[in-house]
This record gives C-alpha cells, sequence and structure tokens, in this order.
C-alpha cells in the first residue's frame, strides 16, 4: 500500500482556437469560448500505464486498471493506495492488456464488499496465435482500501472472432440508464471489412444483458449466434462511450489518418467504416467522404488533424455548472481535455484544455470534481477543481 503527497497547482489550463478542426459536412471551423478558467490541479499519484479511472458509484473509492494486468484503489479521502488482488491473466502487448472497469450505479452506496464489477481484457487464444476483447464480471471483497480482492470472475463476452494483431481492441463498457444493459465497445482489430459482416462482432456496439447474454430485443436477434448481439456496426475504433442526459448513447472513436468521430449511437445503425470516413487511409489511399445518399450514419462532429480520444463523459456536476451538459473527451495526441457541447443531434467543439501528458481516461468525481488519467508509464491521477 502506498500514499501520495498531493501536489496541488493552481493553473489556468488554456482554452485555444482551433485552427483546423472542422466539421466535414458543413466546413465551419470551431472557435473556443469565453476566457481561460482557473483550475486546481492535485496529483493523485502515479501508476504503470494507467488505462481507465472508475468510481465505486456512492464512494470516495477510485479504482485504477493498469495496462499490464494490475487493479488499483484509491481512497480519495486519505490518498491511500491499494492493490486489488484476483485480477485476470491478460495478453500485453501493443494496445493490448487489461481495460475497462465499470460498477452498477444501482449497487450505489454502503460497503464495496459484495459489489459486482465488471473488467474488460486482451485474452489470447488456446493455441496462442490470436488475441481478443473479453468482460469479466465477478464480485469484490473488500474490507479495506489494502485488503481487496475480486472473487468469482468469470468471462461473460468474447470478441469474436479472436485474430493476430495487438490492436483496435476497443472493449469500453458502459451500462444503459436503466442498468438493464450492458453495452461493449468492440473495435475493428485493425481488419476493417468485418466492420461492415454482421457474421462477427468486429468494428460494432454489443447490447447484452448483465450475464452478457444477447439482449432479447436487439435488431439482429432473430439471426442467432454473435449476430444477435450487436447494436450498431461499421466503427473503427471506439475508445469512449457515455450516456446523455436524454439517455442516449454517444461514441468517440478514432479515424484513420485524420477523421476521428462523435458519434450517437443508434439501434441498427452502421456507420460506414470502412466504407466511409473523413479521414484517409495510412498509405495515403483516399477513403470516400460520407454523403447524403450514402446510406450511413453520419458523425455528429469529426476532427481532422486528430483528437487522438481516449476516453469521455458527459458532465453532469455542480462544480463546472456551465459545462452541465457537456461532453468531455480524453485527448491522446492533444494532451487535453477536448470540450464539446451537444445539441440535439448535433455537436460543436467548445474549447480544449491542455496538460502535460497524453490524457488516457476521464471521471467526473463524487463531488463534481474531473478526474484524469495521464497514459503510459508513470501516468498520473490528476484531480482538477475549480
Amino acid at each position: 500500500m502506498n500514499t501520495f503527497s498531493s501536489l496541488v497547482v493552481a493553473v489556468a489550463l488554456p482554452a485555444f482556437a482551433l485552427a483546423s478542426c472542422a466539421n466535414a459536412e458543413t466546413g465551419e471551423t470551431y472557435s473556443s469560448e469565453g476566457e481561460d478558467p482557473d483550475f486546481t490541479v492535485t496529483e493523485m499519484g502515479e501508476f504503470e500505464e494507467p488505462w481507465a479511472i472508475e468510481f465505486a458509484p456512492g464512494t470516495g473509492m477510485l479504482f485504477i486498471t493498469e495496462k499490464p494486468g494490475t487493479i488499483k484503489v484509491m481512497d480519495t479521502t486519505t490518498g491511500r493506495i491499494g492493490t486489488v488482488s484476483g485480477a485476470p491473466d491478460v495478453a500485453y502487448g501493443g494496445q493490448g492488456g487489461l481495460g475497462d472497469i465499470a460498477f452498477l450505479a444501482s449497487e450505489a452506496g454502503g460497503e464495496l464488499n459484495g459489489r459486482t464489477i465488471y473488467l474488460s481484457w486482451a485474452q489470447m487464444s488456446d493455441d496462442g496465435e490470436n488475441r481478443g476483447a473479453v468482460v469479466g464480471r465477478g464480485s469484490l471483497a473488500c474490507t479495506a482500501v489494502d485488503a481487496c480482492a475480486i472473487e468469482g470472475l468469470e468471462i461473460v463476452w468474447e470478441q469474436a472472432p479472436k485474430v493476430s494483431g495487438r490492436g483496435h481492441y476497443s472493449h469500453r463498457i458502459s451500462f444503459s440508464p436503466d442498468q438493464r444493459y450492458l453495452f461493449v465497445a468492440s473495435g475493428d482489430r485493425q481488419l476493417q471489412t468485418p466492420a461492415q459482416d454482421l457474421s462477427n462482432t468486429l468494428g460494432s456496439v454489443v447490447r447484452l444483458n448483465l450475464d452478457g447474454t444477447p439482449a432479447n430485443d436487439n435488431p439482429f436477434a432473430d439471426q442467432g449466434g454473435v449476430t444477435a448481439e450487436v447494436w450498431s456496426y461499421g466503427h473503427r475504433n471506439i475508445l469512449g462511450m457515455d450516456w446523455d442526459a436524454q439517455g442516449r448513447l454517444w461514441d468517440v472513436e478514432h479515424g484513420p489518418a485524420g477523421g476521428d468521430e462523435l458519434n450517437l449511437v443508434q439501434r441498427e445503425a452502421n456507420y460506414g467504416w470502412p466504407t466511409r470516413s473523413y479521414g484517409e487511409n495510412y498509405n495515403g489511399d483516399p477513403i470516400p467522404d460520407h454523403s447524403e445518399d450514402d446510406g450511413f450514419s453520419k458523425p455528429a462532429i469529426t476532427w481532422t488533424p486528430v483528437i487522438a480520444p481516449g476516453d469521455m463523459i458527459f458532465y453532469s456536476g455542480d462544480m463546472f455548472a456551465d459545462w452541465r451538459g457537456d461532453a468531455l473527451i480524453a485527448g491522446l495526441s492533444t494532451q487535453a481535455i477536448v470540450r464539446v457541447e451537444i445539441n440535439g443531434d448535433t455537436a460543436t467543439e467548445a474549447a480544449r484544455y491542455e496538460f502535460d501528458g497524453r490524457v488516457r481516461s476521464i471521471e467526473q468525481g463524487p463531488g463534481g470534481g474531473i478526474w484524469i488519467a495521464e497514459d503510459g508509464e508513470g501516468g498520473r491521477v490528476l484531480k482538477i477543481t475549480m
């Protein structure tokens, strides 16, 4: 167990004008707004390649997944940090390793002990040749921050099929607002064309019951097999998902060379990858842009140059009251929080707030503060307050 000394710094994080961040359909360029807000940034600790941060609902206990395969838990009232035992073995390398962590809001309040915990990770195939994302479910056995374990962890969902390569797992986890369904982002694994093939779950968002079985009323349920899991498809590499105040699911995903996207994720929708994109292939080969009559669902906003999204939340707190209802996106290449205002089905970037490192994960704290985790070795967890 470790206790970190908090480094508190009052800073003005610059909201800068966007030189080349346009909606590809309208050609409009969005500019940042207002004066630079003053934040207090508190360094809460350093971690080994943190990938996801998540508060256990109703508590000040922050769980941190480290990509090589370790789970940490921090009592944010004291700064004390412990290691959670019972983490799964992961296929670490490239973009693979331990991924997301999620809790049920319906279990908020009270003790950590006995709560349900969901994890995602990259798993090796039995023959050691291929890899795929999986989601597991278990129970927490916690009596103190330094006495916390996961018991009965079992895999409830597997990306199909497992393939070679170490990229684009996606494996973000989100629960529907009514807590009845589990949504999982399933990346295209850098294979592109499977994202248009409903016989697999690559390049899709799947909608499951909490036990990992396909929801009965999914759009392709009558086809059976893994197709019955699919909610939407034609995605590339989703690294953030969250629900807005209206109960609508949004995702943020990496484009190829250009064309990062924010999408309103809707039932049975096909988002076009790799047939359509506002980016180009890495070898320079063009990909057709969307057109009004192409039959695909269009992104709410795109970014070229890319922001390289790592995660996203919709802010609902009081501390940053002017941001309530906005999407806050963790930017890797931009080393920033990207704030996006939503108006119906459209989106407009409002501002970016820069940091010293790549921002991998973002979470709203119990008091309305914003928590972020930096990417890579020695990635810091930072608390941002007014």
